[in-house]
C-alpha cells in the first residue's frame, strides 16, 4: 500500500538510543549519521522558560530529585540539551517530532524552530495524547504538524469518527503503536489525508509490516535496522 509520504520518515526514538545514552545531543547527531531522516524527543519547559529535552521530566540537582519545570535551565545537568542546542549541533535538515509533555512548553517550542530558520517549523511534529489540545497549537503556527498520539483502545467513537475530527480541526496525524495498526485502519486515515505514523518499531518484522501497510514514518530505537527497512521498502 502506498503511503502518504514517500520515502516514509525514519524518527530516531531519543535519538539513537540503542547506540548512544538517550536524550543526548551526541545521540541525536549519531542518529542522523547513521541515516536517520528524523528525531524524536520529549519536551519540557524551564522554570525561566526554556525548552528541553528529557524523557521523564525529573532530574537530580544536588541530592533531590525536581521536576525540570523547578529548574532554572543553567541548574540542569549538563546531559540534558536546550532544543536550541539541538538545532545548533544538527542544523534544519530533519523532521522533530516532540511529545509535548509540558503543554506551557508549545509556543516556546515553535519560536525556537522559527529562529532555527530554514524548514524547521513545516518539519516540526507537535504531539500530544489529547487530539483537541493539539488542535489548539495551529494557531501558533501555520505550518508545523499536529499529531494525535494515543492508542486504539481510545478511540471510543471509531476510526472514521477521529479520523474526520482530525481533519476538521487541522490535526495533521495520528500515532499509534505498531500493534494498533492495520492496513484497513492506515487506508482509513489516508482517505482523510491525515499522515500515519508509528511507534515502538524495533525489529525488523514489525519495520517491515507496518511499511508495507503504507505508514508514513516509524519510531525505532535501532536506527541502522529502521533505515535498511525503509530502504528496502523504497527500492
Amino acid at each position: 500500500m502506498d503511503s502518504l509520504r514517500t520515502p516514509p520518515i525514519g524518527f530516531a526514538h531519543r535519538g539513537a538510543r540503542a547506540h548512544a545514552p538517550e536524550n543526548t545531543v551526541e545521540a541525536f547527531v549519531l542518529a542522523l549519521k547513521l541515516g536517520a531522516t528524523g528525531i524524536e524527543s520529549d519536551v519540557w519547559l524551564t522554570a525561566d522558560g526554556v525548552p528541553v529535552l528529557d524523557h521523564d521530566g525529573v532530574v537530580r540537582v544536588g541530592l533531590r530529585r525536581r521536576p525540570i519545570g523547578d529548574v532554572a535551565r543553567s541548574a540542569l545537568p549538563a546531559h540534558v540539551p536546550a532544543l536550541a542546542d539541538l538545532y545548533e549541533r544538527c542544523g534544519t535538515d530533519f523532521d522533530l517530532s516532540l511529545d509535548v509533555k509540558d503543554h506551557a512548553a508549545a509556543p516556546a517550542v515553535v519560536a525556537v524552530a522559527r529562529e532555527a530558520g530554514g524548514d524547521a517549523p513545516a518539519r516540526l511534529w507537535l504531539c500530544h495524547p489529547d487530539w483537541q489540545r493539539a488542535a489548539a497549537w495551529r494557531a501558533l503556527c501555520d505550518d508545523v504538524k499536529l499529531v494525535d498520539s494515543t492508542r486504539w483502545r481510545r478511540i471510543k467513537e471509531g476510526g472514521e469518527r477521529r479520523a474526520a475530527s482530525l481533519a476538521d480541526a487541522g490535526v495533521d496525524a495520528v500515532n499509534l503503536h505498531h500493534s494498533d495498526w492495520s492496513g484497513g485502519l492506515v487506508a482509513l486515515f489516508h482517505r482523510f489525508e491525515r499522515y500515519c505514523l508509528g511507534w515502538d518499531a524495533q525489529f525488523e518484522r514489525v519495520l517491515t509490516g507496518l511499511l508495507g501497510m503504507g505508514i508514513d514514518g516509524v519510531f525505532s530505537d535501532h536506527v541502522d535496522r529502521m533505515m535498511d527497512a525503509i530502504a528496502a521498502h523504497v527500492r
